[in-house]
């Protein structure tokens, strides 16, 4: 498997089915006289920044820890360990409700859409 061809980009799940976003970075830990290794999947707009250059990700995560706090400043990292299975979707072993993933998502529903007349 092409791990950066076959995943990157490709739809995250948890356990319930519910989709967490697109894969957008891998976490490959090095080691002296062995292959890498993958130990987590980075989702999220900074690892999606990142992806364009340096300055673009420390833009985005200035730009996420002023409006979100210091822990929305680094990407969204999964255990490699939590994966399930890899098809169309890759499916992890966890619940996205008790991950601060959708805090932005659920800030923005609460203060701007949830403003607008007829939301």
């Amino acid at each position: 498997m092409k791990l950066l061809r076959d995943m990157l980009d490709k739809q995250v799940v948890d356990r319930e089915q519910v989709k967490i976003g697109k894969l957008d970075g891998l976490v490959a830990e090095l080691r002296p006289g062995k292959p890498p290794r993958i130990i987590a999947i980075e989702v999220g707009s900074v690892t999606l920044a990142r992806r364009l250059g340096r300055l673009p990700g420390q833009w985005m995560a200035r730009l996420a820890a002023k409006l979100g706090g210091e822990r929305h400043a680094r990407p969204h990292r999964i255990p490699w360990s939590k994966v399930r299975d890899i098809g169309v979707d890759i499916e992890f072993d966890i619940d996205v409700r008790e991950t601060a993933i959708f805090d932005w998502q659920d800030w923005l529903r609460d203060h701007v859409i949830g403003r607008i007349p007829g939301a």
